[in-house]
């Protein structure tokens, strides 16, 4: 009895899976949801005009519980795709990510805290991204590339460090405004990274000594061809591993599509098959009742008592 009631749990759970996978993977149900969270959005933006706020704040809040209960609904849809192996739901980080941020919505502590509320709303916009290809390797693009964003900046910092205790060791004294602490100097080469203002450094420093000029030209060199150009390497590197990522995870669900409408077609090839067979067995018992049945007499031909003999024409001959 246990194991009919496992096998009855096993293939209720396989139709939950298969209804809520059809729904997931329909055309019209990503649109919904990208459409709700532009909505989600919108509302965000219109609740930053405190007039709108204070005349419709009972509105406002209406739509927020539709938005809540409709992104609800979506998590427990795509949690019902995975009914049979609940666990292969959380191998999937846009999953989890989205898990996250509509259960946070629950919490009590985020509910009193406005403030926190609406980062967690605002976090929603971000699942945008799950539904345009191009942003979501955008977005794993520079995920991937923090690892060498962090070393660009450890190099940038050294970097920053030695060429700013260079210029206040000799822009010091006449130049206290940029070059008068530390920190003066890192924040003047942090703009010159930028090329910003760099004509007028170049001038006051050539007020001061001609060789500053090999100071500037050296630092903007380094700091702003050499390391951003290293740092859009990077990310180029980075967009590259992430259109490869995309591309697998895309055969991947290709193929899982496939599989699961293998059996749908072995199951319409064998009704063909089967429906084949019982024409041609029709066929032949047709053919046998056919053969079995008595062929019709042969029809006869009768003479009339009254009928005239028939005349002998040779006699008649001359």
């Amino acid at each position: 009895m246990s194991d009919q009631s496992a096998v009855a749990g096993r293939s209720h759970r396989v139709r939950v899976a298969q209804r809520c996978r059809e729904i997931t993977e329909a055309r019209w149900f990503a649109t919904a949801v990208f459409l709700l969270i532009l909505g989600n959005a919108a509302v965000l933006g219109v609740e930053t005009y405190a007039g709108v706020t204070a005349r419709f704040q009972e509105e406002l809040q209406l739509v927020e519980h539709v938005f809540l209960a409709a992104f609800a609904t979506e998590m427990l849809l795509r949690a019902g795709v995975h009914a049979v192996r609940p666990g292969d739901f959380f191998r999937d980080p846009w999953n989890v990510f989205d898990l996250v941020v509509v259960l946070a919505a629950f919490v009590p502590a985020a509910r009193e805290n406005s403030t926190v509320l609406r980062l967690l709303r605002l976090a929603r916009v971000l699942r945008a991204a799950r539904f345009l290809p191009q942003l979501r390797i955008v977005l794993v693009a520079v995920g991937r590339s923090l690892p060498g964003t962090v070393s660009f900046l450890l190099v940038g910092a050294l970097l920053l460090y030695v060429y700013a205790m260079v210029g206040w060791v000799f822009f010091a004294d006449h130049d206290p405004q940029h070059f008068g602490s530390i920190g003066r100097a890192v924040l003047t080469l942090f703009l010159l990274m930028t090329l910003d203002g760099l004509g007028d450094a170049v001038h006051a420093g050539l007020e001061i000594s001609r060789w500053s000029f090999l100071y500037y030209v050296s630092y903007v060199l380094i700091a702003s061809f050499v390391l951003v150009n290293v740092l859009i390497g990077v990310v180029i590197n980075s967009l590259e591993e992430a259109r490869e990522i995309e591309k697998a995870v895309t055969e991947k669900d290709e193929a899982a599509q496939a599989a699961r409408d293998e059996p749908k077609a072995a199951d319409g090839a064998a009704d063909g098959a089967r429906l084949r067979e019982r024409i041609a067995a029709a066929r032949r018992a047709l053919d046998e009742l056919e053969s079995a049945l008595p062929s019709p007499p042969a029809p006869r031909t009768h003479a009339r008592p009254d009928a005239p003999a028939a005349v002998d024409e040779t006699r008649f001959r001359v």
